[in-house]
């Protein structure tokens, strides 16, 4: 199609593991990832037990969903409940770049989680077969040759016609494979409902429902300057994505802060907060995570959102809340939390709460000390020297080296997190 004449065409992949930490679990019973019933549940199953990981054939028959709790978990004879290991699959995901690393440069290798992957084969393919849908194949027979895990894969012209590729047509094909292509748009992308293509969730899709637009198709078919009127470049994003086009380069996606849209943690409680005081104190434990990511990364924040799950389900999905508000620009752990409880007392109906969502946006870099006009600057002076002396001792001794009060409380979970490997029970960035 002449529209894709200027598009660079890659050969990219996106493979997904199966049900990871299910899988692994599964592998080292002995048993078969796909036909096992096992689920990987934190703590205990007649109380606050919490589903991490299921197997496939858990889901299919038993109905089993990850974050389902203990006690909902039907009593079904052949069902494994296995506790958590995250050095285990640490340990797995790690063998399995191992094999990527085998086929293509560090470079072109992009891990997107412990459980999904990029890989641009571009370069390389040629060197270990006739295309490079055969070489991707290839990593995945050695995959489940060597380890056992069963993954899905899907290839295109670039990273985001592999992931989709991979998310609607690979997960549901008995070859978990699919290779989509620029000309492919209009037959597979353009049919896609809006609320299934990734990067656009319920909230932006009914906005898009109230336009009018209900499909890939409908967006690919749309005046892109209605779209960037009313939804900034996020609207130019979704107006490109529908015609299958991105133009990134694994290769050129190094780390750095100014690509970075947010930064965030989140806490799976261990069981239903009600008390409000218990509340406030693991959102203040988050707030110090993520201040700690902020210093780390020497940023500011100045937009804080915050999410709030409740424990029961409402008309078939969880109820809660999300609000944001503008701060002045900070990375200072008390100014975080004063944000974040502020929202939270302004929308709390005092149901039961189950997760916690903190995320700080509207990013720029700390080049110095953001001054507070409503408070004493040598104030602000010494929290933000708190905050630095806090950092440097766990950056060298630990999280639970040194704790504010709030942490030693009943309700806090941040010093319990702090021992596990890998946060299976939460958003574990800042508490390393």
């Amino acid at each position: 199609m002449d529209l894709y004449m200027e598009e660079p065409v890659r050969d990219v992949f996106c493979m997904d593991s199966k049900s990871f930490y299910a899988s692994v679990e599964c592998v080292e019973l002995g048993v078969d990832p796909l036909e096992a019933l096992l689920v990987v549940m934190s703590g205990d199953r007649e109380n606050s037990g919490l589903v991490l990981a299921a197997s496939p054939k858990a889901k299919e028959l038993l109905g089993i969903s990850n974050v389902s709790r203990g006690f909902e978990i039907p009593n079904h004879p052949d069902l494994l409940v296995v506790p958590p290991r995250m050095t285990l699959y640490i340990d797995y995901h790690m063998r399995i770049q191992k094999i990527f690393r085998h086929y293509m440069a560090e470079e072109d290798i992009h891990t997107y989680s412990i459980d999904e992957q990029f890989g641009d084969l571009t370069h390389s393919w040629k060197l270990f077969g006739d295309s490079s849908a055969e070489v991707a194949k290839q990593i995945q027979t050695q995959i489940m040759d060597q380890l056992g895990i069963y993954t899905t894969l899907g290839i295109g012209d670039n990273p985001l016609l592999a992931k989709i590729a991979m998310d609607i047509e690979a997960k549901h094909d008995s070859t978990r494979f699919a290779q989509w292509h620029y000309q492919d748009v209009p037959e597979k992308i353009w049919p896609i409902k809006l609320g299934d293509f990734c990067g656009i969730g319920r909230r932006m899709e009914r906005r898009y429902q109230l336009m009018g637009f209900y499909t890939m198709g409908d967006l690919a078919h749309s005046d892109p300057f209605e779209l960037k009127n009313h939804f900034g470049v996020m609207g130019m994003q979704h107006y490109m994505h529908a015609w299958g086009i991105d133009r990134s380069v694994l290769s050129q996606k190094e780390p750095s802060s100014n690509q970075e849209k947010s930064i965030g943690n989140s806490q799976i409680l261990p069981k239903n907060y009600v008390r409000k005081v218990d509340i406030i104190t693991v959102i203040a434990e988050i707030c110090e995570q993520v201040s700690q990511r902020l210093r780390k990364k020497n940023l500011l924040g100045a937009t804080l959102h915050l999410g709030i799950s409740y424990a029961y389900y409402g008309k078939g999905k969880r109820e809660g809340f999300q609000h944001q508000q503008k701060i002045p620009a900070t990375q200072q752990s008390k100014e975080l939390t004063a944000a974040a409880i502020g929202l939270f007392e302004r929308y709390w109906n005092r149901s039961e709460v189950r997760k916690i969502v903190i995320t700080v946006s509207s990013l720029s870099s700390a080049g110095s000390l953001q001054l507070n006009l409503f408070e004493e600057p040598q104030k602000t002076i010494k929290e933000d020297q708190i905050d630095e002396v806090i950092a440097q001792i766990r950056s060298r001794y630990k999280f639970a080296s040194i704790v504010r009060a709030h942490s030693m409380t009943e309700g806090a979970t941040a010093i319990k997190r702090a021992g596990l490997v890998g946060g299976h029970a939460g958003g574990m960035e800042g508490l390393e």
